[in-house]
């Protein structure tokens, strides 16, 4: 086992910890762009066809009962945290289906949430709210609704731990009905068991939100860092692109500047907090080799090397197939310049300054795009996107096996 994090590896915490923005998120006003969506045809239908369309109206009812902040406060952590239970336990087979939208759908815990922090945001109670109080709750909501305080292991001898992290639907202007496989699988693999060539492994999971602000204000260290130091592997999850998978080699410290789900842009370097110098490049620690050569699913599995970047003393940007070259200067990992690639270089930076490094594996996954059946361009579901998404779900298991299962990082 790796070396665990002692006094040096809190000092080091300390010294890279974020301060939390919350103003951006505080205002009583309208609704964020994401929550404007919920008033069209599609996020109402997965919501009816789920059970999910009683979780905002009820959350509702019990914040307007709420005769002071800590009451609110009560109610949001108790019911954030119900929310990701309950939406764990459909995909998992428990409980009532609620409707005859498929168990392993991700969409009715995106949309249930937004429907909730709508709630907060146009709350107005009796007693005095400021901008930083309605921010904190709504904080604490995001954190017990994505799973993000939820992450537990049982205290087992020879239970290998894992660590898994997937992400919100994203690009919705562009398909509303979209969800995302990456969201779908922590859903189905949250405090399950998988059975490894080196033994069994406990696998905990948490969904974040595709927001360029999020992350800045430290969501993803926040969420990971109590965890690293006692992890066997970690995978940071999300879509990538159509028919494969891809195991991402190198991550870059960059934005790119595509629109978010609340339609912002970021272009820039990454914001990291800390103090040593911020890495051009982080890398994998996932056993490549091994996932790629295993079969692991219908999917092929490849190791993407590829980088953008700026050469040494170079002005222009230039992809290299075969990763970073000494100097250069990132515009793109193996895994593209979104959040993505962001949540891998936040993950493993942070692994590298807790000087864990490759003594514990960990890194990227991209999942294949989920595609709806041939001339399916209204229907929320289909036999055909279902079936795409379970295996997804299933590849993304067994690759997991795989990599905890090798004895190490690569």
């Amino acid at each position: 086992m790796r070396v665990r994090v002692g006094v040096v590896g809190l000092a080091v915490l300390a010294g890279f910890s974020c301060p939390v923005g919350t103003a951006s998120a505080a205002s009583a006003a309208a609704p964020t762009v994401e929550e404007q969506r919920l008033e069209r045809a599609v996020p109402r239908e997965i919501l009816a066809r789920s059970g999910f369309d009683g979780v905002a109206p009820r959350f509702a009812r019990l914040l307007t009962a709420a005769r002071s902040y800590e009451q609110a406060r009560r109610v949001v952590v108790r019911e954030g945290s119900a929310l990701w239970r309950r939406a764990v336990d459909r995909a998992q087979g428990r409980g009532p289906a609620g409707g005859d939208l498929s168990r392993d759908d991700d969409r009715p815990l995106y949309w249930a949430r937004l429907g909730m922090t709508r709630e907060v945001r146009a709350w107005q109670p009796e007693f005095a709210l400021g901008d930083r109080e309605r921010a904190a709750l709504l904080d604490s909501l995001e954190r017990a609704s994505r799973g993000q305080d939820d992450i537990r292991y049982p205290h087992a001898k020879g239970l290998k731990r894992v660590l898994v992290t997937g992400f919100d639907p994203f690009t919705l202007d562009s398909d509303i009905r979209i969800s995302n496989p990456s969201g779908a699988t922590a859903l189905a693999l949250d405090g399950t068991v998988i059975e490894t060539a080196d033994g069994p492994a406990r696998v905990e999971t948490a969904v974040f939100p595709v927001r360029w602000r999020d992350f800045a204000e430290g969501t993803v260290e926040r969420t990971l860092r109590p965890h690293l130091g006692h992890l066997d592997l970690f995978a940071t999850v999300s879509q990538g692109r159509v028919g494969r998978f891809d195991v991402e080699r190198t991550n870059g410290a960059w934005r790119g500047g595509f629109p978010d789900n609340d339609n912002v842009s970021r272009t820039e370097t990454i914001p990291v907090c800390g103090p040593a110098a911020q890495p051009q490049w982080t890398t994998t620690t996932l056993p490549y080799a091994r996932i790629v050569a295993a079969r692991t699913g219908r999917f092929p599995v490849y190791d993407n090397t590829s980088v953008t970047e700026i050469p040494a003393g170079g002005t222009g940007a230039v992809v290299r197939p075969d990763g970073p070259t000494p100097g250069s200067v990132a515009r793109a990992g193996g895994g593209g310049d979104y959040l993505s690639n962001e949540i891998a270089y936040r993950a493993t930076l942070l692994r590298d300054r807790l000087g864990l490094g490759a003594g514990l594996p960990g890194g990227h996954v991209h999942t294949p795009v989920l595609q709806f059946g041939a001339g399916n361009t209204t229907e929320v579901t289909d036999p055909e996107f279902v079936r795409n998404r379970l295996d997804i779900v299933a590849q993304v298991r067994a690759i997991l096996a795989v990599a905890v299962g090798s004895g190490g990082a690569q």
